[in-house]
């Protein structure tokens, strides 16, 4: 991978020179902490819930973990972080004057969520949205993320306070479109892509989850939420399918094992170098 150089305006490592977050700031972005050196940022966005965004991201964190990148994900879901559980990971994730250590997957991927700080991981978190967005900037803020090539971001659904900060908040380079077979898919996924271009954010594409179930016995793929509708929706809107990931039993029973460091995701063509 060439070198981008990191988002944090702070970090004086010679990699980081022409960082485009340094020539162009945004008005609106925020520096990451002083310790942390983040090459590339990419959102997972979706229009609606209930797509299986976070079993995107995870996947996506475990693909390039396994071809040997610094990988960390940003859970950014605060009211309903779902990226811990699937790992395994409990907290408290511990803090220090010069910010919060990021828990770490058994496959070696930095973590941050809301999980994580709570007392009891049962414990609902009944904020405000204004609120709730002032968490996730300090998730960039103020953990120390350490060097890594790629921090994914686990966006909430939909268009909402979350979503808008993340975007003028953070330096994000390209974000995911997470869709599913029986969703309006040309609307939702427009409402998705309208938001990133008022934010100036490129879309790399679409991946629709749920596509199919395969018969373990004859093979046939059988569409149980529907016929697909993605690849006439990303024609219409001049985007990329990313990949069709059926569902996989082995796929829920690794995430509720805490098991999900052990997933290759092998549907997903996602090439972000």
């Amino acid at each position: 991978m060439s070198e981008k150089g990191c988002n944090n305006s702070n970090c004086d490592k010679s990699s980081c020179e022409g960082c485009p977050s340094k020539q162009q700031p945004t008005s609106f972005q925020v520096d990451a902490n002083k310790d942390s050196c983040i090459r590339r940022v990419i959102g997972i966005v979706s229009g609606k819930g209930g797509v299986g965004k976070s079993l995107v991201t995870a996947s996506l964190a475990n693909r390039l973990a396994d071809q040997g990148y610094k990988v960390g994900i940003l859970d950014a879901d605060i009211t309903g972080p779902s990226i811990p559980k699937m790992y395994g990971v409990h907290g408290p994730a511990q803090g220090s004057d010069e910010g919060i250590e990021p828990c770490y997957t058994r496959n070696g991927i930095a973590l941050m969520s809301m999980n994580l700080l709570l007392p009891d991981e049962g414990t609902p978190v009944i904020w405000r949205g204004p609120v709730i967005a002032n968490v996730v900037k300090q998730f960039w803020t103020d953990v120390i993320w350490g060097d890594l090539d790629y921090l994914l971001v686990d966006m909430p659904p939909g268009t909402g306070d979350v979503p808008l900060t993340v975007f003028q908040s953070l330096p994000v380079d390209e974000i995911v479109v997470v869709t599913s077979p029986q969703d309006l898919v040309q609307l939702i996924v427009r409402k998705a892509l309208s938001m990133a271009e008022q934010m100036h954010i490129p879309v790399k594409g679409i991946v629709e989850n749920y596509s199919y179930f395969k018969c373990p016995d004859c093979g046939k793929e059988i569409r149980i939420f529907g016929e697909s509708h993605v690849e006439e929706a990303a024609a219409a809107l001049n985007l990329k399918v990313l990949g069709r990931v059926p569902v996989e039993p082995a796929y829920a029973e690794a995430a509720d094992k805490g098991e999900f460091h052990r997933v290759k995701n092998p549907y997903l063509e996602i090439d972000f170098h």
